[in-house]
């Protein structure tokens, strides 16, 4: 079955954790996969969900389908440079493989039209993810980041520490400006 009319609104702070555990639980099929279980607790965990969110001009969306909540997004627009980051983009478990994913993509950048470069990020072991991003989205992989290389604009406590289970893909997006 293919994905429906599919539009984005904001979230409010008491969709938060509902929003959260929705999160939580697409993330979690690719730990599984990967790792076999979650030992480390929920992956993002809560705490770095509660910071993306209330990252400098951060902006939740709900990603529904001809009308229902079936997944979300996490943005920070930047409205002196437009160069803007993805912080978490997710799609409710029950709904994958539907084209929702690609569809919600088409909505978030028709909501930010002056976009000149879109920013995300994800883990290389999220195979789904580098296919959703390269493939269907169209960014390019520009960075990646290791123990040897870590993130420089990462300065949580674990900065630097990146072990084979953590090595993470930077992916940008230039958009066309010229287009209005």
């Amino acid at each position: 079955m293919m994905a429906g009319n599919v539009t984005l609104d904001l979230a409010s702070e008491a969709d938060y954790p509902r929003f959260r555990s929705e999160l939580q639980d697409a993330f979690a099929i690719a730990v599984i996969e990967t790792f076999g279980s979650l030992d480390e607790g929920p992956i993002p965990s809560d705490e770095d969900v509660a910071s993306t969110l209330s990252a400098p001009n951060a902006i939740a969306h709900r990603i529904l389908e001809d009308g229902q909540w079936v997944g979300g997004a996490i943005l920070e627009i930047d409205p002196s440079t437009h160069h803007n980051s993805l912080g978490f983009l997710y799609i409710r478990k029950d709904k994958l493989g539907r084209g929702i994913g690609r569809k919600a993509w088409k909505a978030i950048e028709e909501a930010y039209p002056e976009t000149k470069l879109w920013i995300t990020h994800t883990p290389c072991f999220e195979k789904r993810n580098i296919h959703f991003y390269v493939n269907v989205c169209g960014f390019c992989i520009t960075e990646y980041y290791h123990g040897g290389n870590p993130d420089p604009h990462f300065h949580g406590e674990d900065a630097g520490a990146e072990t084979d289970n953590d090595e993470m893909f930077r992916f940008e997006k230039r958009m066309d400006v010229s287009r209005g």
